[in-house]
């Protein structure tokens, strides 16, 4: 299932700038450089900013926010009463496909990546937790909220993302 994405991050080791304290040293350098990849990329997406990290500098997703933009008319009792019940369950344990050649499954409780689930003037706003243990995906979401394809307005939409610096030592 595909997801829009309103806020992505790119990392990439830039050829010839050397070290980071060493390469792109001025905000003019820096601006130089965000012009050149813009250049490159395709139409629709959007640099919003550079910035130089240091040497073995990564980034790790902490939080996810997605949109499900619902059809008015599946925005009813029901679908309140069952996200008041996915909040207020201790366990959601589904079944994750971990291998579709030997369509072999495992048991996931992911009630501990749901962080919050609310209903806004544009559908259903859903925060998910991301950690080493993995995170919930859109479609086991999309399974506990018993929605599908035809009760959605729009695409599916990843709104934000909380990132992590780590730097490895």
């Amino acid at each position: 299932m595909g997801v829009e994405t309103d806020d992505d991050l790119l990392c990439l080791r830039a050829a010839g700038c050397g070290r980071a304290d060493k390469g792109l040293k001025s905000s003019i350098e820096g601006e130089q450089f965000k012009a050149s990849l813009c250049d490159e990329l395709p139409e629709g997406i959007e640099v919003l900013g550079v910035r130089v990290g240091q040497a073995k500098t990564t980034f790790e997703p902490r939080l996810a926010t997605y949109l499900l933009a619902v059809r008015a008319k599946y925005l009813d009792e029901k679908l309140k009463a069952t996200i008041k019940g996915l909040l207020a369950s201790e366990s959601l344990n589904l079944e994750r496909l971990i291998d579709a050649k030997k369509s072999r499954f495992k048991n996931v409780d992911v009630r501990g990546f749901l962080k919050s689930i609310e209903l806004d003037d544009e559908g259903i706003v859903v925060e998910c937790r991301i950690s080493s243990a993995g995170s919930i995906r859109v479609e086991e979401i999309l399974k506990l909220l018993e929605l599908d394809a035809e009760k959605l307005a729009a695409p599916i939409r990843r709104t934000r993302v909380q990132w992590q610096e780590k730097t490895k030592d």
